[in-house]
């Protein structure tokens, strides 16, 4: 009699272990020593938000998001590593 499941088992998700913002750049470092950075202006909250409040990033979900509470802007890990960014506006 076999004991596998047929319910396939959740990929394991990328977890930052740090994150802070530097001229205009947020980087993440992630738990494998990896560390990704990205420009700011990809997202227009980041991009409008004044250099102390991009500076307040938090890491989130056991890892897996970065949160600004001022901005009220959320992003996850994997997202980011996946280059997910929100399309140009249109002039």
């Amino acid at each position: 009699m076999s004991t596998s499941s047929s319910v396939p088992a959740a990929p394991a998700r990328t977890r930052a272990v740090r994150a802070w913002a530097s001229r205009r750049k947020v980087w993440i470092e992630l738990e494998d020593g990896r560390e990704i950075g990205f420009p700011a202006d990809k997202f227009p909250r980041l991009a409008a938000a004044a250099d102390d409040l991009l500076a307040r990033v938090r890491i989130e979900a056991r890892g897996t998001a970065l949160r600004w509470e001022e901005l009220d802007e959320d992003l996850s890990v994997d997202g980011i590593l996946a280059g997910r960014w929100p399309p140009p506006k249109e002039p």
